[in-house]
């Protein structure tokens, strides 16, 4: 299993504290399903304000990160619980699921 204290010395500015769950999309200005997966990951941000924090990540901008990731595809959400395990998840998925998951980190 992925721990996110592998990826800390790339974190830098993520603002990752182990406090609150933390959904990481890896994406690209280009790329048409991560945008279209944006305004969900928005509707999440505000729906769980306060309890889970949704970060983002621009592979172009950002790619040691995405290197020490293995980001090969995007978007890639990385599911990351208070206690740094994650759970990596590539391409879209529509609104209801992401909640799901999002609930799943937080009553964790």
């Amino acid at each position: 299993m992925e721990n996110v204290r592998t990826y800390l010395p790339y974190l830098r500015g993520y603002d990752y504290t182990g406090r609150m769950p933390v959904v990481l999309d890896f994406y690209a200005t280009w790329c048409g399903p991560c945008a279209a997966l944006a305004p969900s990951l928005e509707r999440l941000a505000n729906e769980f304000e306060g309890r889970l924090k949704v970060l983002k990540v621009d592979v172009d901008r950002n790619e040691a990160l995405a290197a020490a990731a293995a980001i090969r595809s995007v978007p890639t959400l990385f599911f990351i619980g208070i206690d740094g395990s994650i759970e990596r998840q590539m391409g879209t998925m529509p609104f209801d699921m992401l909640r799901a998951k999002a609930e799943a980190l937080v009553e964790k």
